[in-house]
C-alpha cells in the first residue's frame, strides 16, 4: 500500500469538475460540501486508481463512489462498466436507490440495475439481455449470473466492494473473488470497510497492487446524543435483566444485539416466552423469512428485535430508540456500529450494556475511545441511577495526586500543633517546586 492518505481540507464538489447533471443531483440531495471520505476517494475513483477507504458507517462513503462512477460512465457503450457489491440485499437496495437519485438527472439515460438473492433469477437473466451500465447487488447473485453467462463483465473498469469486513464475516468474499476474476486485469478496485481484518488482506493483495489507503478517523466515535448505560448482571440471569430493561425502557423500537446466530435465536425465544413479541434478524434466516421480517419491523409489528451484527452494519432499521448489548462484541468497533443504530437524524437514544466482571477490560478500552458510561439498574420496574463502578479506582487515584516523595516527606505527625495545616501546605508547595526543578533537569 502507498500508506495513509490524510483527509484533504477546504474542498467543494465544484472542484472535481463533475458533469452538470451530477451537480443537479447533489443540489437535490442538499449536500453542501463533501465529507472527509468523499474528499479523498472521489479524486482517486475519477482517476481510476485502486484504493481502500476505511471509515465508519454514516460518513458518506456511498456517495464517495456513486458520484465519480456516474461521472465516468460512457452512455454510448452498451456494456457493464461498473459493478458494485454489498453484503446484504437491504444495503444493495439502498445503494441502488442512491445511484438512481443522481442518474435520473441525466438527459442521456444511464442504466442502473440491481440483482439480489431471494428474487426470481430467470427474471434477472431476462433483464440482462440489455446489459446495464452499472450492476449493483449481492455477490452471490452477481457471481452466479456471470457464471451462467447471463452477463459479461470483462470490459468493466470499476469494482466496488462495500462493507468488505462484513462481506468476509458473512462468507461472501469468495463470491467477490469469482466476480473480480472475470474482470479486466487493469481494474480499478475500490474497497470500503470499517475495519481491515488480517483475513481480508490476502484478497486485497491479490487484486490491488500498491493501492492508496484512505483512513478517516471519526471526529466523535459515538454520536453526542446517545446515552451509554451500563447495567451489571451480578448473579442474575442475563435474559431476566434484559427483559426487565425492555419493560422499564418501554421503547419505541429496541434492538438487542448478540454475537452469534444461535444466541440470537435463544434470546428471542426466551423473550417471546416471557410475553414480548420479538423479531429476529441474522444470516441464517431464509431470504423469504428475512424479507417478511423486515416488512413487519418497518410496519412496527415488532417493538423488540434480537439481532446479530448484520443489523448493525448491513441493514438500516428506522426509529430505533434503544439498543441493548446482551453481550459485548469481541471487535469493539462493532460497539460503535451497534450504538449507531439509535440517535439517527438528530434524535436521541440509549445504548445499554448488560455486563459481567469479565467485560471490564473491554469497557476500559471503550472508555479510552471517549465513550462516557453512566451506571444504572432496574429496581421495582424502573430505571435508577447507581454508583460509578470505577469509584474506588478514582478515589485511589485522587489520593495519589501528591507526589509520593512529597507525601513521604510531609507525612502527618502523630501530635498536631497549632497552625499545622498552614505550615504543612507551605512545606508541600516548597518540596513540589523543588521536585519540578529536578524533573525538568532530568528531562534535559
Amino acid at each position: 500500500m502507498k500508506g495513509w492518505r490524510s483527509p484533504v481540507a477546504n474542498h467543494t464538489f465544484e472542484q472535481y469538475g463533475l458533469k452538470p447533471f451530477i451537480y443537479k443531483g447533489i443540489e437535490a440531495l442538499r449536500f453542501t460540501e463533501p465529507t472527509p471520505i468523499q474528499r479523498n476517494m472521489i479524486p482517486l475513483i475519477l482517476k481510476g486508481e485502486s484504493a481502500i477507504g476505511q471509515s465508519q458507517t454514516g460518513t458518506g462513503k456511498t456517495h464517495s463512489y456513486v458520484l465519480p462512477i456516474l461521472n465516468r460512465i460512457d452512455v454510448n457503450r452498451k456494456d457493464v462498466q461498473a459493478v458494485v457489491t454489498a453484503p446484504t440485499r437491504e444495503l444493495a437496495t439502498q445503494i441502488y436507490q442512491a445511484f438512481q437519485k443522481i442518474a435520473k438527472e441525466s438527459e442521456e439515460e444511464i442504466t442502473v440495475r440491481h440483482f439480489v438473492g431471494g428474487t426470481d433469477k430467470k427474471r434477472d437473466v431476462e433483464r440482462l439481455k440489455t446489459p446495464p451500465h452499472i450492476m449493483i447487488g449481492t455477490p452471490g447473485r452477481i457471481a452466479d449470473l456471470i457464471h451462467d453467462n447471463a452477463v459479461s463483465v470483462h470490459k468493466a473498469e470499476m469494482l466496488i466492494v462495500d462493507e468488505a469486513d462484513l462481506m468476509l464475516d458473512m462468507g461472501f468474499i469468495n463470491d467477490v473473488d469469482r466476480i473480480a476474476s472475470g474482470m479486466p486485469e487493469k481494474l480499478g478496485m475500490f474497497v470500503f470497510s470499517a475495519t481491515i481484518p488480517e483475513k481480508l488482506k490476502p484478497f486485497l493483495k491479490k487484486y490491488m497492487e500498491n493501492p492508496e489507503y484512505v483512513h478517516i478517523e471519526p471526529k466523535r466515535v459515538s454520536a453526542a446524543n446517545i446515552d451509554h448505560l451500563l447495567i451489571p448482571a451480578k448473579s442474575r440471569d442475563k435474559i431476566d435483566v434484559v427483559h426487565e430493561l425492555l419493560l422499564a425502557f418501554n421503547p419505541y423500537l429496541a434492538v438487542v444485539f448478540t454475537n452469534t446466530k444461535q444466541k440470537a435465536d435463544e434470546v428471542a425465544d426466551k423473550l417471546s416466552e416471557k410475553g414480548l413479541k420479538t423479531g429476529r434478524i441474522h444470516g441464517d434466516l431464509a431470504p423469504r423469512e428475512r424479507k417478511k421480517m423486515m416488512k413487519q419491523i418497518h410496519d412496527l409489528e415488532y417493538r423488540y428485535i434480537v439481532a446479530t451484527d448484520l443489523a448493525a452494519r448491513g441493514i438500516d432499521i428506522e426509529g430505533v430508540s434503544h439498543v441493548i448489548n446482551y453481550e459485548l462484541p469481541s471487535d469493539l468497533d462493532f460497539y460503535i456500529h451497534r450504538a449507531g443504530r439509535t440517535a439517527r437524524a438528530g434524535a436521541s437514544g440509549i445504548c445499554a450494556t448488560v455486563y459481567m466482571p469479565s467485560d471490564e477490560d473491554s469497557l476500559a478500552k471503550l472508555e479510552k475511545r471517549d465513550i462516557t458510561f453512566s451506571n444504572g439498574d432496574v429496581q421495582n420496574g424502573e430505571m435508577v441511577k447507581t454508583a460509578d463502578r470505577n469509584r474506588r479506582k478514582k478515589r485511589e487515584k485522587k489520593d495519589d495526586v501528591v507526589n509520593p516523595k512529597v507525601r513521604a516527606l510531609t507525612s502527618r505527625p502523630q501530635k498536631v500543633k497549632p497552625g499545622y495545616k498552614k505550615k504543612r501546605k507551605a512545606e508541600v508547595a516548597k518540596i513540589e517546586k523543588r521536585q519540578r526543578r529536578i524533573d525538568a533537569r532530568n528531562k534535559k
